[in-house]
């Protein structure tokens, strides 16, 4: 490990008179010249940035005159160069620095701005493998972090919000700051950072790696909250790179500020429509503390929400919807006569965003687009010193994937009862029961220690709003390890009950449906959520 030398303390007024310019991203290169030519400051550049500052009348020195070397092997090889990172990590006020400087004839550059080549741009645009490879930038990463680790002199900016402060502070009083100077390197390095993360998640997938020995993860964000899941725990929501439709990449039309519980439990119901195809039929569910408290399809919207809220019209109070479809003016009516703190879109009616103005609380957030629920991606959960990953939950029954273990077949009514609440099990916190008929659930049972707690808590609840039981589906998301819990539901009205099978007393469970008339098939897939 190197020893840090002794190196004077670095100033905290520091003038800016050499600035070396090199960005992919051109918006606002022009006003970001001008403004320190105006302040007197050297301008140097490369390739397309140059070109461009020439091109607007600007005096700007080409970085081959610096280095003595033409830009070479298409570019790839230019900025890689003693005069240049001489010129970025020289510590000014070190005396063995600046007489290598000038015997070397290096002078410092005080500035640089930076924007690196579109890596992430090139990937989400479908581009094929050579065409990201040779969007990986090498040697701006290089000068970035060569900038910003002597930062006591150099300010380094990424992006024109740098170098917006950076000219506040010149134009305030002719030099920046230490803190200013450290704030830019901290940025820098994370930019950095965040731009190896993606190359690396992107060959590990070229590579059909999904779990490579080293992992990185990173994340722009968004907001820092008011607080966590409780007002004394401190907490901030971060983008990650994936482009998937969802709570991260919605656009909030309006309402107050997401809380850390309203995204958690946002994403979860919007992961759960999208399970429903919008152009066969219309999806709304309706989700409390991470769990729907009710969910069901229909024609239209409408007719959609107001069967998933006959489920537990208590419990959605306060709770978060989700549509698989656009959301016309007479659900967002509906929807609005009841406290909702979140409404999650693909889309919106310019009618139904009017209505949502006068109730200015009410976050209202369009996606353009829903999530696939059988597309491959990841999914992690921290832990004391780690997190777990784990590939996301793609499965998906059909008809042809059930296997029907009793002596009575289920109906085709009961078929499409049971797929229906078995997806929406997927999507409860376990020990998951869901009874469901005709496209609607009517009771769900979650996060119990124990498979007949929630049957009868799923019962009780249909019970406490009225709903009939009598020739439901009920869908358990994992084994039946017990026949106490099938008798629970059988005993509640359900004629079919739909679950992973696999347990070691299956046999068990298959005559206590049998005994009882109750239609059982087993999906061999268990889709249990912690």
């Amino acid at each position: 490990m190197p020893a840090a030398p002794d190196f004077p303390p670095a100033p905290d007024a520091q003038p800016i008179r050499r600035a070396l310019i090199s960005v992919s991203d051109k918006t606002g290169l022009i006003d970001a010249a001008r403004a320190l030519h105006d302040l007197g400051v050297e301008l140097v550049s490369t390739g397309g940035t140059r070109a461009a500052i020439v091109a607007a009348g600007l005096p700007v020195a080409d970085v081959s005159d610096i280095t003595g070397f033409p830009e070479m092997m298409d570019g790839r090889v230019k900025t890689l160069h003693p005069k240049v990172h001489g010129g970025l990590l020289g510590v000014r006020a070190a005396p063995a620095h600046a007489a290598a400087m000038e015997q070397h004839g290096i002078a410092g550059i005080d500035l640089l701005y930076v924007s690196l080549y579109p890596f992430e741009a090139t990937v989400a645009s479908g581009a094929d493998f050579d065409t990201c490879i040779e969007n990986i930038d090498i040697g701006g990463p290089a000068m970035i972090r060569s900038a910003a680790k002597n930062h006591g002199y150099v300010c380094v900016c990424t992006g024109p919000a740098d170098v917006a402060e950076v000219l506040a502070a010149m134009k305030a009083d002719g030099s920046t700051t230490l803190a200013l100077r450290k704030q830019l390197a901290a940025r820098a390095f994370a930019r950095t950072a965040a731009y190896d993360a993606a190359i690396s998640g992107w060959f590990a997938a070229q590579l059909q790696d999904p779990f490579p020995q080293r992992l990185s993860i990173a994340g722009e964000r968004v907001q820092v909250m008011r607080y966590g899941e409780n007002p004394h725990q401190a907490a901030a929501f971060y983008r990650s790179g994936d482009s998937r439709p969802g709570v991260s990449t919605a656009r909030v039309v309006q309402g107050k500020e997401l809380s850390y519980n309203n995204v958690a439990d946002t994403d979860a119901a919007f992961e759960l429509v999208a399970e429903f195809d919008p152009a066969a039929e219309a999806a709304v569910a309706i989700i409390k503390h991470a769990n729907p408290c009710g969910v069901a399809t229909a024609n239209g919207a409408v007719d959609a929400y107001r069967r998933a809220l006959e489920c537990d019209p208590t419990s959605a109070f306060g709770g978060i919807v989700a549509l698989n479809r656009p959301l016309d003016a007479e659900t967002a009516a509906e929807i609005l006569k009841v406290f909702t703190e979140v409404v999650i879109a693909p889309g919106a009616e310019p009618e139904a965003v009017k209505l949502f103005e006068a109730r200015r609380n009410v976050r209202l957030l369009l996606t353009d687009g829903l999530p696939d629920p059988r597309l491959a991606g990841a999914t992690f959960r921290s832990v004391a010193g780690g997190f777990l990953m784990q590939t996301r939950d793609t499965a998906h029954i059909a008809i042809a994937d059930l296997k029907v273990v009793t002596r009575r077949q289920p109906t085709e009514a009961e078929i499409r009862d049971m797929l229906f609440a078995f997806t929406i099990g997927k999507h409860v916190k376990s020990n998951a029961i869901v009874f469901a008929r005709d496209g609607q659930t009517l009771g769900i049972g979650a996060g119990q220690m124990n498979r007949k707690d929630s049957a009868r808590i799923a019962a009780l609840r249909a019970a406490d709003f009225g709903l009939d039981l009598k020739g439901s589906a009920c869908a358990s998301e994992a084994f039946f390890p017990f026949a106490d819990g099938l008798i629970q539901a059988a005993e509640a009205g359900a004629t079919a009950v739909i679950q992973p099978g696999g347990s070691i007393r299956d046999q068990e469970v298959i005559d206590a449906a049998d005994e009882r008339g109750v239609a059982m098939a087993f999906t061999g897939v268990r889709v249990f959520r912690h």
